[in-house]
């Protein structure tokens, strides 16, 4: 019973076979999934998929780079998409100083503006954070207080790590585990206890080795899974098992 938290099935990449491969996900042995949005025109197709399959669940949120949709009439059309059933978390939402040099004070406004309305609806928060690690920890510290968060793709260091799970948040481990060149990742994983970790693909991206480089699917966190095992000297199965259960338990599923 794996548990991708964090993926894009909403992408074109997947345009060509989606039901198929969707439909296919409950033999690989992946139970339920995390659809999360990053613009608005991803934001219906998110919720078709949540009514199309019942082991999909979404997200809503404007990704940090897609800094034109940041404006407050956008933000307010998002609290209607946070009153679907389905929707489980605000996300993804964050800081990102990789791929936008010049918006940093309007990314940090819209984070916290967003991060304000999932703690007004009462739901958690998916973060992107790249390049970003210290206005991000201090938002999340300062803002986020009494919600949790998880930290997607986490790509800073074990010490940063540690504090987050301090706070009740979650770490995001996803492909770049299984990466030679993902050392720092690994610390991550040994750092902290499985009980903090969540399993992602962000797929269709991050495909972990031995398909790095191909289209990501839920089906590969198997690789991700063992990896944590192997550092954490623990069977594949217990990873599997426990972040199946801290998934449910960070985005309310019953």
């Amino acid at each position: 019973m794996i548990f991708d938290t964090h993926a894009h099935y909403d992408d074109k990449r997947f345009n060509h076979d989606r039901d198929q491969l969707l439909g296919s996900m409950k033999e690989k042995g992946v139970t339920l999934i995390t659809n999360v949005g990053s613009t608005i025109k991803t934001w219906d197709s998110i919720i078709d998929l949540t009514r199309k399959y019942p082991f999909i669940y979404g997200t809503i949120g404007i990704h940090p780079s897609i800094t034109e949709e940041l404006t407050r009439e956008n933000l307010e059309r998002l609290k209607t998409y946070l009153a679907h059933e389905k929707v489980v978390a605000v996300g993804e939402i964050g800081l990102d100083y990789y791929w936008d040099k010049t918006h940093h004070q309007l990314q940090k406004e819209m984070f916290i503006w967003q991060l304000e309305v999932a703690k007004e609806v009462g739901l958690p928060a998916v973060i992107h954070s790249r390049e970003a690690a210290e206005d991000t920890f201090s938002i999340i510290s300062q803002v986020a207080k009494g919600m949790t968060c998880m930290l997607h793709c986490f790509s800073y260091s074990k010490e940063q790590a540690r504090e987050y799970v301090k706070r009740g948040h979650y770490i995001g481990i996803c492909g770049v585990v299984t990466f030679a060149n993902g050392k720092k990742l690994k610390e991550v994983v040994k750092e902290i206890p499985l009980s903090a970790m969540l399993l992602e693909t962000d797929a269709p991206y991050l495909s972990p080795d031995p398909h790095r480089g191909k289209r990501n699917d839920s089906s590969n966190l198997i690789y991700v899974a063992a990896e944590i095992a192997k550092i954490k000297e623990i069977e594949t199965e217990e990873v599997i098992r426990v972040t199946y259960e801290n998934g449910k338990k960070f985005f309310g599923i019953q």
